[in-house]
């Protein structure tokens, strides 16, 4: 009988050691997320694991209980000597080392499947802890939610990557990090220089020559400008050019020639600039520096390759290629 006795408070002080570890290392914020996307065991887990302080406090009494217990009758049924040394073997090795070390690692799983325990410890120790765990409540606060810098989230996506547990793929991981990056870009480390933008002037005639230096070019959208390059007073959409007549200039079509663009700094975050974007329906800025010269220029595709970390090859690009 005594042996049966000693088993019991020996699993017990398992459970509330491995418990204690196990169900505290698990984050709320992680488990509610968890649960709200229909995971049982998260459900099951998050309803005790959401009061803290008192589920703290509930399992270190009970575990503290249990191992004094233990102790008392060990000392009871054996020498001083004796029943130290037996009950520290114990509770160190089958009461803290192993339950720890098992329930840790499978957390979720055991703590779902032991909830019963838990919840029957809260309800007998619940005079005793209640008013304690309200104290920590009044002092402390509520647990500090868990977050992670931009750098730890791309390596938390990087580690899921590589995990085959994982469903998520190189492509996935690459567009994460590249939405995670792109806010802290300027807009001059992404538009085309004004030396290298490829501009009209508004008196150019639409002639065989213009549509066909206009079909190299390969854009859809042009600055157009008055007699100085650095002097750009709209924006040409090619794809309105075939309403238009021959011969006429650019400034005097009636669709293809828009004086409404939208102007950006060079020193603008590309989350800002992308939002402006969005809500003016505008696929390209032209860009100003702090001096408010002429730039260069910067569209929605340039944004849209930095957050996908890859280029957009088009139709134009493709036949490129082919001919190199």
């Amino acid at each position: 009988m005594e042996y049966l006795i000693s088993l019991v408070l020996v699993i017990l002080s398992g459970l509330f050691s491995g418990l204690t570890l196990g169900l505290l290392s698990l984050d709320a914020q992680s488990l509610a997320r968890q649960a709200k996307h229909g995971d049982k065991d998260a459900q099951t887990i998050y309803a005790v694991r959401k009061n803290g302080n008192l589920l703290l406090s509930t399992l270190l009494l009970g575990n503290v209980a249990v191992n004094t217990t233990l102790s008392i009758f060990l000392g009871s049924i054996a020498s001083g000597l004796v029943a130290g040394i037996t009950a520290t073997a114990l509770i160190v090795i089958f009461g803290e080392i192993v339950p720890q070390a098992v329930i840790s690692r499978y957390a979720m799983w055991f703590g779902a499947r032991t909830i019963w325990f838990t919840r029957l410890a809260i309800v007998i120790c619940y005079p005793i802890t209640w008013p304690i765990s309200k104290t920590l409540d009044y002092f402390l606060g509520s647990e500090l939610p868990k977050t992670y810098s931009k750098s730890e989230l791309m390596e938390i996506i990087s580690e899921h990557e590589e995990s085959v547990h994982s469903p998520i793929d190189e492509d996935e991981e690459r567009i994460v990090h590249g939405a995670l990056l792109f806010s802290h870009m300027r807009v001059r480390e992404v538009m085309t220089k004004a030396m290298d933008v490829f501009a009209f002037e508004e008196n150019q005639k639409l002639n065989d020559d213009f549509f066909k230096e206009v079909n190299e070019c390969g854009f859809s959208r042009l600055p157009i400008y008055r007699k100085d390059k650095t002097n750009i007073i709209g924006i040409m959409y090619v794809k309105d050019l075939i309403v238009e007549d021959e011969n006429i200039t650019i400034a005097d079509t009636v669709e293809a020639f828009d004086s409404k663009f939208l102007t950006v700094r060079d020193s603008s975050l590309l989350d800002k600039v992308l939002t402006r974007m969005l809500k003016t329906r505008q696929h390209i800025a032209i860009v100003k520096d702090h001096n408010d010269n002429y730039a260069g220029v910067i569209s929605l595709e340039d944004i849209i390759e930095e957050i996908i970390q890859q280029e957009i090859v088009d139709e134009d690009d493709i036949e490129e290629e082919e001919t190199e």
